[in-house]
């Protein structure tokens, strides 16, 4: 997938390949292909919240964005999953300082549905997950973690 939609931007600094690429979907040969909604979704995700977030805090690693149902299975994401719409990224963050400097500013000055701090105890490594409605259901500016 890699090489049809590496080049393919979403915004400035993010491209479609950034946020739907998965070491699981190559290890398992899931072909983790949005539609052309949830692309919409994506950038949308990206304009209102990422590349703002990257503007404040400089180059930012998205871990996961949209999942197929085959993907979100394999990484055990519940049933109801944004990623699964086009409307959710996973964002890594080096510390829970720094998580949480950026868990404050998407609050403050960002649309946002889901903003949650996540930690995965058997790796240690933190990620921030933040959703994006741009669908017209409200956002429902859902904080969990700050």
């Amino acid at each position: 997938m890699k090489n049809n939609v590496s080049t393919e931007l979403l915004t400035p600094h993010f491209t479609l390949w950034e946020l739907t690429r998965s070491g699981t979907a190559i290890r398992l040969r899931i072909e983790n292909r949005p539609s052309p909604v949830h692309i919409r979704r994506l950038r949308a995700l990206c304009t209102a919240v990422l590349e703002p977030l990257r503007a404040r805090f400089g180059a930012i690693r998205v871990t996961s964005g949209y999942r197929c149902e085959a993907l979100n299975r394999a990484v055990g994401g519940v049933e109801t999953s944004q990623h699964l719409l086009g409307e959710a990224a996973d964002i890594h963050v080096p510390s829970r300082g720094e998580a949480l400097r950026m868990m404050r500013f998407i609050a403050d000055r960002l649309p946002f549905d889901q903003l949650i701090l996540e930690r995965s105890y058997r790796s240690g490594a933190g990620w921030i997950h933040v959703s994006y409605r741009s669908d017209g259901l409200p956002n429902r500016h859902q904080v969990i973690g700050l």
